[in-house]
């Protein structure tokens, strides 16, 4: 009896925590194996969150997002030769009396406009055609707190355009302090207020450097407040206030050229000043509209004085010709 019941005993003390020990390896098995898995560690999580897609995945066709890669002025396939153009906007002027509203408006008032100009500008009176020409007078004339008046005509949302032959044939003012101009903006400002929506200078002269004519670009990245503008630096136009004499563009999808008398005077293509142009460099996608205007002293017109004496002074426009070629505006299309 003795005997049975020490080895019984010893049987009971080998097998026993020998099950003990197999029971809790099984019960510890089962619970890490219906663990639910890791949380994400947290950098993971904010990244997954607020982290953008790659460019590829997120484009955005809105053309404010000035911090996407754009390829701005590229990839346009065509033969400048043989492109054909039509007339799709003009003013004659044959016929008297206010320029014709249905083509025209006026930008008006005596601000300075950003270049300590000294004129006001009028819609009612230093504008006007003659049944031959359209006449733009700056006079001395009290008017708003400014001693000088004159014009400043517009197209906008009368005509927009994107690319295409702007023509406008001109007689020019003379006189220390005289700054007249034939220039585009942008309708849109798409890319943001002055410079970085961009501005295209078909003309612009300033009385104390007679016959010499300029064209230019301005742009975020390239003007004249940071002295990176663009353009030719002024050409040499005999009788530019005694005869008409025709200013003209060639807007592309890649590059504007710029005319006088049908020579060319510069040519702006971006890729010439950076191999990758965003809108900094070429905001010239959007719709632009016409301004013609005489400016009255300011920065650059009263740089080397102001003669009152000399006023009435007139730019009298001949014709203004808008063309544009159907095979860029389906390649514009197309993009």
């Amino acid at each position: 009896m003795k005997k049975i019941n020490i080895k019984f005993i010893l049987i009971l003390s080998v097998v026993f925590p020998v099950c003990i020990l197999f029971a809790a390896c099984a019960s510890g098995t089962a619970d890490i194996d219906n663990e639910p898995p890791p949380l994400p560690e947290p950098e993971n999580i904010e990244q997954s969150v607020e982290t953008p897609p790659p460019a590829e995945e997120n484009s955005d066709n809105n053309s404010n997002n000035l911090n996407q890669p754009e390829g701005k002025a590229m990839g346009f396939e065509y033969d400048r030769e043989s492109l054909t153009y039509e007339l799709v906007w003009s003013d004659e002027f044959d016929y008297e009396g206010l320029p014709d509203p249905q083509k025209w408006d006026y930008d008006t008032g005596g601000h300075g406009w950003g270049n300590n100009e000294l004129q006001h500008y009028t819609n009612d009176g230093n504008a006007y055609v003659d049944g031959e020409k359209l006449i733009i007078e700056a006079r001395a004339e009290k008017m708003a707190g400014r001693e000088y008046t004159s014009a400043r005509l517009v197209t906008r949302d009368k005509g927009d355009w994107l690319y295409g032959k702007i023509e406008i044939s001109a007689k020019l003012p003379s006189g220390l302090g005289t700054w007249p101009a034939i220039w585009m903006l942008p309708t849109d400002w798409e890319y943001g207020g002055w410079p970085g929506s961009g501005e295209i200078d078909i003309m612009e002269h300033v009385g104390f450097d007679q016959d010499r004519v300029h064209a230019s670009i301005h742009t975020k990245a390239f003007n004249h407040m940071i002295n990176t503008n663009k353009g030719n630096g002024g050409v040499e136009v005999t009788g530019a206030s005694e005869e008409f004499h025709l200013y003209s563009i060639e807007w592309l999808p890649d590059r504007i050229f710029f005319f006088i008398d049908n020579e060319q005077v510069y040519e702006y293509d971006p890729h010439r000043y950076t191999p990758e142009a965003d809108y900094s460099h070429w905001p010239f996608d959007k719709r632009f509209h016409l301004l013609i205007n005489i400016a009255l002293g300011g920065n650059w017109g009263g740089q080397r004085g102001f003669d009152p004496d000399m006023l009435p002074v007139t730019m009298e426009i001949d014709f203004v010709r808008i063309y544009q070629s159907p095979e860029i505006t389906a390649l514009a299309h197309d993009r």
